[in-house]
């Protein structure tokens, strides 16, 4: 299944420009997200749903958030291939114009957040980074209408959504929204499992 593109209305440089935009508000936005969660005590904020999976699966594989990015990006890529049931090249090179660009700048974030943004236990900064949070998560809100109107590239997990959407539920978004909750739930439950044994938490005398 390809996707069919609507006629553009404005030039490609204006399409790139937004594009790229999107991409730093997006990778900046879910940083803000993770490093807000990680640098307060009460582990009360959270993150992106895909964003949190992969974070975790790089956490317990000891990877960079490049590489945890990255890989499981493609490895939502290779799903995607699978459910639509055929090789498509053109959707293979999307989805790296998307992600290369996005891992690259997802880490160079975290250098810059993580080294800027202090520990606290206190209320105010707790109240500070729950409003950091936040800002997150607006941003990555602001880039999927950006870079989705934009339609240049997709993230892997945005078009696991809309195969899911038009190939298998009728135009349900609601149904596929849910269904593509499944990839990154089993992530998750992955890296708690491959955490567990690398740290010998399942091991008992």
């Amino acid at each position: 299944m390809e996707s069919t593109k609507p006629k553009r209305t404005i030039s490609m440089t204006t399409a790139i420009t937004y594009f790229v935009v999107s991409l730093i508000f997006n990778s900046a936005g879910n940083v803000l997200t993770l490093v807000s969660s990680a640098k307060i005590h009460v582990k009360i904020l959270g993150s992106a749903y895909w964003t949190a999976a992969e974070n975790n699966f790089g956490f317990a594989f000891h990877w960079s958030l490049f590489w945890a990015f990255l890989g499981l990006g493609l490895l939502t890529t290779m799903l995607n291939f699978i459910l639509i049931g055929h090789w498509s090249w053109s959707r293979l090179i999307g989805n790296l114009i998307f992600l290369i660009p996005f891992s690259s700048l997802i880490q160079f974030f975290d250098g810059v957040f993580s080294n800027y943004f202090p520990a606290t236990s206190s209320i105010l900064g707790t109240i500070v980074y729950v409003f950091v949070n936040f800002l997150g998560v607006t941003f990555i809100a602001v880039a999927i209408s950006i870079y989705q109107r934009v339609n240049l590239a997709l993230h892997p997990a945005d078009d696991l959504m809309q195969i899911l959407r038009f190939k298998y539920f009728d135009g349900s978004a609601a149904k596929a929204m849910w269904c593509s909750y499944i990839p990154p739930t089993l992530i998750a439950i992955a890296a708690v499992v491959m955490d567990g044994i690398f740290q010998g938490s399942f091991l008992t005398d």
